[in-house]
């Protein structure tokens, strides 16, 4: 049968009911739940272990004690938990973690409001601003429809009639009041993880480059798969540019590490690089400044970077090849299989050695080429379940194997990109970059 809420005046901001008539008294039994403490502590722990319970802050103020609350049971058949307050200044303080629903009298003046305020909602709008995580049940008359529906476009769950309070009714509407709030919660999360990562992706392409090779002969290709879950960057950066005399710089490198910090650190050095390299700086110079540029930007003294950078002559047959730290690239020539530049006369890597230097080494490219930079991402792949890697060796053979079947240019770094990956069993947890310059057959 319906349990009256009870008054208690003498104890303000007290929870005032239980869902269940009071068993006859006990000294052995708990205390009732408005005078202990310890009981909340109890029912806080019942909900952390089994996620069941339920708990309602009923508010409302009717002298005339009209207003009943059925015994309520959840979906697992336990008792709902109720909690009086007779205003919203006692509601805030009975406001706490464990009250997941929140029965509103419509009718119930705000703090700070006159007799007569045309706003007939202001006391939701209260509710809805002090308890935003909260779900929010309206009562309002039975003849004023339009006002609960009114409620719930203003921000409440549902709405009920005072005269309707039925266990059955009650009982679901506080339950779906819950399991709407939390997927309403649940969605808005959602969509504001998916703007962010869209204002990420949109940030992250925007960081990659765009080569400059306008007037240039030479074919470009690049792949990029950055080794954090859903990122578009990581630590690997790549540029290339044609500069004034016709030369085609083209440059490659990996900072440890994968987390956002080193992706930024990357799009620093890359944009540091192009800067340098349109002043007219190549080599040792242009990598001492590199190196000065990481210094300072990094934000441990242990990060460093790897860097390969390729100085390719205005008439496409010669270059100039630096390596500091870095895997050297592969070339392709006509005629010829597919090898590694030297690495010999390779220096350290970026960050390392404060009076490091790195030798500019010059190579013979021919007249018609396909140059490979990579980083090593795509060569310390595992193959198969062993602890085998890819390596350098293994990786010139698959590219010889490729470009035996035909392919070249995307094609060829597609087909390589996803073949290691497949013999990896599953995607690659470092971040991968590598890119192809091709020079055509009818360039001279």
């Amino acid at each position: 049968m319906p349990v009256p809420i009870p008054r208690q005046r003498a104890i303000p901001a007290a929870e005032g009911g239980q869902a269940h008539a009071a068993p006859p008294h006990d000294s052995t039994a708990p205390a009732h739940e408005g005078s202990s403490t310890n009981s909340t502590t109890g029912y806080n722990n019942s909900i952390s272990s089994n996620g069941s319970g339920l708990s309602l802050l009923v508010i409302e103020d009717d002298p005339a004690g009209s207003l009943s609350v059925p015994e309520l049971l959840d979906s697992a058949g336990k008792p709902i938990r109720i909690r009086t307050a007779r205003n919203l200044t006692e509601a805030e303080r009975l406001l706490t973690d464990d009250v997941h629903c929140i029965l509103l009298d419509l009718a119930l003046p705000a703090p700070g409001t006159a007799e007569g305020d045309e706003d007939e909602l202001v006391a939701l709008k209260h509710v809805l601003r002090l308890a935003p995580r909260h779900a929010v049940l309206a009562l309002t008359a039975n003849d004023d429809s339009e006002r609960g529906a009114e409620a719930v476009r203003v921000g409440a769950q549902d709405y009920l009639f005072r005269d309707e309070l039925d266990a059955r009714l009650l009982s679901r509407a506080i339950r779906y009041a819950v399991e709407r709030k939390r997927a309403d919660a649940a969605q808005r999360q959602l969509t504001e993880s998916r703007l962010r990562a869209q204002e990420n992706a949109r940030l992250e392409r925007g960081l990659l480059p765009t080569p400059l090779l306008e007037g240039s002969p030479l074919r470009f290709a690049a792949r990029y798969r950055p080794g954090r879950s859903r990122a578009l960057l990581g630590g690997d950066f790549y540029d290339t540019v044609r500069t004034p005399d016709g030369s085609v710089h083209v440059m490659i490198g990996d900072v440890c590490g994968h987390g956002p910090d080193e992706a930024a650190l990357g799009v620093e050095l890359r944009i540091a690089w192009r800067a340098l390299t349109f002043a007219g700086l190549c080599g040792d110079e242009l990598l001492s400044t590199l190196q000065k540029v990481l210094e300072h930007e990094r934000a441990d003294d242990e990060i460093f970077a790897t860097l390969c950078t390729v100085d390719i002559a205005p008439d496409g047959r010669r270059a100039g090849l630096c390596l500091a730290g870095h895997p050297s690239p592969l070339i392709a020539r006509e005629g010829r299989p597919a090898e590694l530049l030297p690495y010999e006369d390779g220096g350290p890597a970026l960050g390392l050695l404060p009076r490091a230097r790195w030798p500019r080494r010059q190579v013979e490219l021919g007249g018609k080429w396909s140059l490979m930079l990579y980083t090593d991402g795509l060569i310390e792949g595992r193959i198969g379940q062993g602890n085998q890697r890819l390596g350098q060796e293994g990786m010139v053979e698959m590219v010889r194997r490729q470009i035996a079947a035909g392919l070249q240019g995307d094609e060829l770094l597609e087909a390589a990109v996803n073949e290691v990956r497949d013999l990896n069993g599953g995607d690659l947890t470092d971040d991968v970059a590598v890119l192809l310059l091709d020079r055509t057959p009818g360039a001279r």
